[in-house]
């Protein structure tokens, strides 16, 4: 019965393949941002950024087709990350 979604799961396997390379790229530009915001003493959490990124995803998702929610949620969960490991970068970096 499973044999039915294989190809549907192929498709999710593919774009995961993708997502985690973007990921690992977005990893990469946070550790330069850890660097300038402790090299210029700025706030790891900036709430007017974060509300800009959650709603600049949400709208160009919704426009795609996408459920405003679910990539709200999404993008909330990881700037939520990307901002723990600022906080860990600065912490820990000597």
């Amino acid at each position: 019965m499973t044999e039915i979604l294989k190809p549907l799961r192929e498709k999710i396997d593919s774009i995961d393949s993708q997502l985690v390379t973007l990921l690992v790229e977005r990893e990469k530009i946070v550790h330069q941002v850890a660097d300038i915001k402790e090299q210029h003493d700025i706030a790891v959490v900036l709430p007017e950024r974060i509300e800009e990124v959650i709603n600049k995803a949400a709208a160009a998702g919704v426009a795609q087709g996408g459920t405003e929610r679910y990539l709200r949620q999404i993008y909330k969960r990881i700037i939520e990350l990307s901002c723990d490991l600022e906080t860990d970068l600065m912490k820990y970096k000597d």
